[in-house]
């Protein structure tokens, strides 16, 4: 019945444009943050989904928790799976996946690549485009 909704069925059809980003992760997405324009920045969305540790402030310090038990567990496990299973189809997730590797253990990478899942799917979803991967970045 979701996929006869002529929007849901443009906006699914639009992130599965993004290599490891399948129909489940795509349908959750869409069901589950609804409009995207409500984020102004990809870490709001990031923070929504519960991808990023907790902050703390006290006295000018501040200190990171562990990621919150206050979250969407839905939307957060779909991600995390995709996360999993995305570096297989899509080579600038992969590379994210390796880099994060190096500098710590296999859920620092996981993460690593949810967040930018989000960050990918938040702009085709904001561009109402396609997902074209551009040239990589050089540095000087």
């Amino acid at each position: 019945m979701l996929k006869e909704n002529p929007l849901i069925r443009e906006r699914v059809t639009r992130l599965q444009t993004i290599g490891g980003v399948g129909e489940v992760t795509a349908l959750t997405w869409v069901l589950e943050v609804g409009e995207v324009e409500r984020f102004g920045a990809v870490r709001q969305a990031v923070s929504y989904c519960d991808l990023c540790a907790a902050q703390k402030e006290s006295g000018g310090k501040e200190s990171r928790g562990p990621i919150s038990k206050k979250r969407n567990k839905h939307l957060q496990t779909v991600l995390v799976e995709a996360a999993k299973l995305a570096p297989h189809w899509n080579p600038q997730l992969a590379e994210i996946h390796e880099r994060e590797l190096r500098k710590g253990n296999k859920n620092r990478a996981t993460l690593a690549v949810a967040r930018k899942l989000v960050a990918y799917m938040l702009a085709v979803e904001k561009s109402k485009k396609d997902f074209e991967v551009t040239a990589p970045y050089q540095a000087a």
